[in-house]
């Protein structure tokens, strides 16, 4: 533990020179990640000049933000590549559609499936990754006899 860096609870926090004017910035880095997580300001110190120091509290806080803002990519991935439309079917029951997406870089694949109120699968097929799952496409899927989607 250092003025600028800072290594504990599987954080780097590291004091920078900010490159867009006089300032400081601070990184968090993931321990085995080569990329911040995290980039922001920093306080300058009473001499206007060089960074505040890290402090026990300033740097729990920075763990706990990096630790929210890698929280917030998670779920935004999540919901990009699991979507799930509800559609009433012929019976008058609920029926979930659901799109999920595995973005492999050599070879990106898509399933969209069927199932009951119980959770029982009623239909699969591929699709492309970049299918666009709607309620309408949803509901056509389900009409046809959860045959080729479109």
């Amino acid at each position: 533990m250092e003025p600028r860096l800072w290594r504990d609870d599987g954080w780097t926090a590291r004091v920078i020179k900010n490159e867009d004017d006089d300032g400081w910035a601070v990184e968090m880095t993931l321990d085995g990640e080569s990329e911040p997580s995290l980039v922001g300001p920093w306080t300058m110190g009473r001499d206007k000049k060089n960074p505040k120091p890290l402090d026990p509290p300033a740097f729990f806080t920075l763990v706990k933000t990096a630790n929210e803002v890698l929280r917030r990519h998670e779920q935004q991935l999540h919901a990009l590549l699991h979507k799930s439309v509800k559609v009433r079917g012929e019976d008058g029951g609920s029926i979930t559609v659901k799109l999920d997406i595995d973005p492999n870089e050599d070879n990106p694949t898509a399933v969209l499936s069927a199932y009951d109120v119980l959770g029982e699968e009623l239909g699969r097929a591929s699709v492309a990754p970049s299918y666009k799952l709607n309620v309408e496409r949803a509901a056509r899927w389900i009409a046809g006899g959860f045959g080729k989607p479109e």
